[in-house]
């Protein structure tokens, strides 16, 4: 047994034989001068009468028996035996399943992240069954950012590895062949230009999720921001033949960070520019839902598979038909970071005539005082 099973033991005992006690030498102090049971039964004695000479004098009143009521020490013992074993129940009632919390603590800062509790208290209707409840929510959380992690790591350094390959096959190949060194210098530095790119939305990422909750910002205008970044993408637009629409009212207050919403919505039209068919239309629409401003970005693409959908908002996720397009498949990740430090989410969806239309919410606190 515990320290804690005997200090609940020991305290509801004492407490137990106390109040016995208490109640026990109340009684006895209050009645022990009591006449006894016997005493003033049968009512006065009769009157003595002697032929003659009238009444006689009554007798003088019986003495009072000696003692009064005995000391309840039966009723304190047997109370006391009681009280022993209720403490000893209680005391395993709650001691028990705080032994089991412990040891599943143990358990889990020892690396068993799949320790759960919910078994051990499924009999229980109390706060220490919803404590286990908890429990075995942290401990899915936990094990569920611990496998993030690992497999963040592991696109990590597939990403990297291919750059670093072809960066050492390209300066094997400079020392082989210097006549090509114009050349091979050229693809050297689009290749370090793409790790730096690399490296840099990794850091936005980590940045991001160590943000935590959202940020308060400051006052804007979101057709402001979906104006210029429409009118920047338009350029890029053209260079793929492609065009970019943007449909909203003519303003949207809100409170946020600028730059970080012009990018979540940049990531976004930039993933729909790259998989648009040449003379393909982007549609970007903006409004105010329920106390959100939603934009919506569609595209003319192949779309995604409806299985691949809740995966694509995932680090280094490409859909299965999305084909060899440019890009490490962190940027509507990025994108889902975005939103939720915005009090928002970004979910996705096929469209009927194909393509993929990709919503983002962003929360609208105190949009009338930021107008």
């Amino acid at each position: 047994m515990g320290r804690l099973f005997w200090k609940f033991f020991v305290y509801f005992w004492l407490a137990q034989v106390l109040t016995s006690i208490g109640v026990g030498a109340t009684i006895w102090l209050t009645h022990r001068d009591d006449p006894g049971p016997q005493q003033g039964r049968g009512g006065p004695p009769p009157e003595w009468v002697t032929p003659g000479a009238g009444r006689a004098p009554p007798p003088p009143p019986p003495m009072p028996p000696p003692g009064g009521l005995p000391f309840p020490l039966l009723p304190l013992l047997a109370g006391g035996v009681v009280s022993l074993l209720f403490a000893a129940a209680l005391a395993v009632h709650f001691a028990r399943p705080i032994r089991r919390l412990r040891a599943a603590f143990e358990d889990l800062a020892d690396g068993r992240l799949d320790t759960r509790v919910g078994a051990a208290f499924a009999g229980r209707r109390d706060d220490l069954a919803d404590l286990g409840a908890d429990f075995d929510r942290m401990a899915e959380r936990l094990q569920q950012l611990l496998d993030s992690q690992r497999s963040l790591l592991h696109d990590v350094s597939h990403e990297m590895r291919s750059p670093l390959a072809r960066l050492q096959a390209m300066a094997d190949l400079l020392r082989q062949r210097p006549e090509r060194s114009a050349e091979l210098l050229e693809r050297l530095e689009r290749e370090t230009d793409r790790m730096d790119r690399l490296v840099g939305e990794l850091l936005s990422l980590a940045r991001l999720e160590a943000g935590g909750g959202a940020a308060a910002g400051d006052p804007l205008d979101l057709v402001q921001v979906l104006t210029q970044l429409c009118a920047d993408a338009g350029v890029e637009a053209e260079r793929l033949a492609c065009h970019v629409e943007l449909d909203a009212p003519p303003h949207l207050p809100m409170v946020g960070h600028a730059a970080l919403l012009q990018r979540a919505v940049e990531n976004v039209v930039r993933n729909a520019l790259q998989h648009s068919p040449s003379g393909g239309h982007v549609r970007v629409r903006a409004a105010v839902v329920s106390a959100h401003a939603v934009v919506t970005v569609e595209d003319q693409g192949p779309g995604v598979a409806v299985d691949e959908l809740p995966a694509i908002f995932l680090p280094f996720r490409r859909g299965e038909r999305a084909g060899p397009h440019e890009g490490f498949g962190l940027g509507l990740a990025i994108a889902a970071r975005i939103c939720a430090q915005h009090g928002g989410d970004i979910q996705a969806s096929r469209l009927p005539d194909g393509g993929l239309r990709v919503t983002l919410r962003f929360s609208v606190p105190s949009a009338g005082a930021a107008a």
